[in-house]
């Protein structure tokens, strides 16, 4: 049974830093691109990033480019999201996701989920 765990996720400061983790467990995530994405009340669900299955190559949504970073540890199964530079509108719960193949930035096209983890940014 594939399992995404989200953690990471709290309550900080505008200018703040946090950096979320994805532990992949029922899959060899190495195999699979990660991505990151997010929604916040009344709002779609958002692409944010997103990390090839070889790490070679990524993909970052207009709104965090420059601030966000998203890495792999294959050894660990592992894929973090690094997030600098916080502001308010990075308030959501973020969602990892796992999918078959190439960065796609369409959520749809993720198989696998995890249960989210809140950020909240305060101003």
């Amino acid at each position: 049974q594939v399992q995404l765990e989200e953690s990471g996720g709290g309550l900080v400061q505008a200018g703040g830093s946090l950096r979320l983790s994805c532990a992949a467990s029922g899959l060899t995530a190495s195999s699979y691109t990660m991505a990151w994405f997010r929604r916040t009340p009344g709002k779609e669900r958002e692409f944010v990033a997103a990390i090839g299955w070889h790490g070679g190559s990524s993909d970052y949504a207009d709104s965090v480019k420059g601030r966000f970073t998203v890495s792999r540890d294959n050894a660990k199964n592992t894929v973090y999201l690094q997030m600098n530079s916080l502001k308010p509108e990075d308030t959501a719960v973020y969602y990892c996701a796992a999918r078959w193949g190439s960065i796609f930035k369409l959520g749809n096209l993720y198989n696998y989920w995890g249960q989210g983890t809140q950020v909240t940014v305060s101003s």
